[in-house]
């Protein structure tokens, strides 16, 4: 029996994002009324509320399943291999959890800083009634971050060009604070340059923190990584955690975490194989800095 979300009456995948430009229209039936959302922000989502009604689930998100609800599915997040893909952000997912939860457990009235994350819904899922959360994000998405989501006084959003060599001195957190910068979705669409920027814009800011960055191995592209349910990204790296240390030379390596080390029986054994054999390069990987 499929697990139950509070407040979705359905055994079905939640559809999400087609018809409608925004905001909903009376009159008219509940299909035509849903949200119609970017396919590039609510693929995310919805393969979050799809892991959500598995029996072995790896994470459990009935905000992203309620929020799916209230949109319709657009017509690319069905193409490929759609098992795969929800497999992979499960598990990306789970890895970044933890470590944020970590943070958190360590420093329970730390900033969590959320940087390009789209339709994420992690603060709803780890707040421990005491952190301060920034999400930093483009226009647009905190538009429909504003739709779907509810408030709360510990969590506060921020409009930023992140191509703006000057964004992070518009953000204000206190010097003392333990910092955790989290980048689990908009790293993997810059190129390498363009995350050697991104990386010196945090280290001139902020004088110590941690960082979770989600970057992608150079095999994702293979058609080994496609089975494991990689996209096209925009970058490659053979040996990531080395290769961003460069471009912040004063960070240590904590960690460099593989989706494919994560306890599920859906990754079955010749993929743990392939895991050891091919290190950190055949899927993305969370990558853990600390300064």
């Amino acid at each position: 029996m499929k697990r139950e979300i509070k407040a979705v009456a359905t055994q079905s995948p939640p559809r999400c994002g087609e018809q409608n430009q925004g905001r909903p229209v009376e009159g008219r039936d509940a299909r035509s009324s849903r949200y119609k959302i970017p396919a590039k922000l609510i693929a995310p989502l919805w393969l979050r509320s799809r892991e959500s009604l598995v029996d072995n689930a790896v994470i459990y998100d009935p905000m992203a399943a309620s929020a799916c609800r209230r949109c319709e599915l657009a017509s690319e997040c069905l193409d490929g291999n759609v098992n795969g893909r929800q497999l992979l952000h499960a598990t990306l997912t789970k890895l970044t959890d933890q470590r944020v939860a970590q943070f958190l457990t360590e420093h329970p009235k730390g900033w969590v800083i959320n940087i390009g994350a789209g339709l994420d819904t992690r603060f709803y899922r780890l707040d421990n009634g005491l952190c301060r959360w920034l999400e930093l994000e483009n226009s647009e998405t905190l538009v429909w971050r504003q739709r779907l989501f509810h408030r709360n006084e510990r969590y506060y959003t921020q409009p930023i060009d992140i191509s703006s060599p000057d964004w992070p001195s518009t953000i204000s957190v206190p010097n003392d604070a333990p910092v955790l910068v989290l980048i689990d979705q908009a790293l993997l669409q810059m190129d390498k340059l363009q995350i050697a920027a991104l990386m010196a814009q945090l280290g001139r800011h902020f004088d110590h923190g941690e960082a979770a960055l989600v970057v992608a191995g150079d095999w994702c592209h293979t058609r080994l990584g496609k089975t494991l349910g990689c996209e096209s990204y925009q970058h490659g790296f053979n040996k990531p955690g080395q290769q961003l240390l460069q471009m912040l030379p004063w960070a240590s390596l904590v960690d460099v975490a593989s989706p494919l080390s994560v306890d599920c029986s859906r990754w079955q054994p010749w993929r743990r194989w392939l895991a050891m054999r091919c290190k950190h390069r055949i899927t993305p990987v969370m990558v853990h800095l600390r300064w």
